[in-house]
């Protein structure tokens, strides 16, 4: 397949209507895809759908633009990778690495996503509805001026938040495959920001050396409470019945966990 849109048959994959820009992903490469969709961001288009997606790699990438994209299939790898302001919307589930070093914007995934989603997010928001997979909000890291969020409705599978470095980390274990909302070792090497488990929680699945975990206060629940609303207004569950359950608040036990390892012994 060739790398520029240019030599797509436009008249076959692609159409407008009410103002959305329709683009018919069947059978095309990932490379003539993503060109297809910068081209429309780069005429203006504020809403693009995109339909019959089968795997393909690195939609929304590096978006800059304030616009909503709706993904009708089963996007690829680094789903959203460096977006910046879009909205981009998964009507089915995604694979690995969605937001990997997102800026800003919004990625809402309405099935389950795989593994490390959320890598290195240093701004925006990630919404999932299910499951996540392995390493899930590694290196998340904040900003005065940007703080991620992340919050998945299921559960998560080992290594959640390793080296988290900032931002916000919601489990909340809703209809998860797994018995319990968190995998081994949550927390591993942990050193900034501040995770939110609902659910069943195995303690010996929190990686108590880098971490520290408490029942979450009144306080804690006023300052998650907005992105709970968010959660529950996108995938219509009820706000007042999450924020009456308990949730435990987990947090860096330091900020140089692994400073032993470096330092010379005495």
């Amino acid at each position: 397949m060739s790398d520029t849109a240019e030599e797509v048959d436009l008249s076959e994959v692609l159409s407008t209507m009410d103002d959305v820009v329709r683009i018919d992903a069947r059978g095309i490469y990932y490379r003539d895809l993503n060109n297809l969709i910068r081209a429309a961001v780069r005429e203006g288009a504020t809403a693009i759908e995109l339909v019959n997606i089968n795997g393909q790699r690195y939609i929304g990438d590096g978006i800059q633009a304030k616009c909503r994209i709706d993904i009708f299939g089963v996007p690829g790898n680094d789903l959203a990778a460096f977006m910046d302001g879009a909205d981009l919307f998964v009507h089915n589930n995604a694979q690995d690495a969605v937001g990997n070093t997102l800026n800003s914007g919004r990625i809402v995934i309405e099935g389950d996503a795989g593994d490390v989603v959320g890598y290195g997010m240093r701004g925006g928001r990630i919404f999932v509805r299910g499951d996540v997979g392995y390493r899930v909000g590694i290196h998340m890291k904040e900003q005065p001026s940007r703080k991620p969020l992340l919050v998945i409705g299921g559960t998560a599978a080992d290594f959640l938040g390793e080296y988290m470095a900032g931002g916000t980390l919601v489990v909340l274990g809703l209809n998860g495959r797994r018995p319990t909302t968190v995998g081994d070792y949550c927390g591993t090497g942990m050193h900034g920001g501040t995770m939110y488990l609902h659910g069943e929680i195995d303690p010996t699945h929190i990686a108590t050396k880098f971490v520290s975990r408490r029942a979450a206060a009144e306080a804690d629940m006023k300052a998650l409470e907005p992105a709970l609303r968010e959660f529950c207004e996108l995938f219509d569950h009820d706000l007042d019945a999450l924020m009456a359950e308990p949730f435990w608040v987990v947090g860096p036990s330091s900020h140089k966990p692994f400073a032993s390892n470096y330092a010379a012994n005495p």
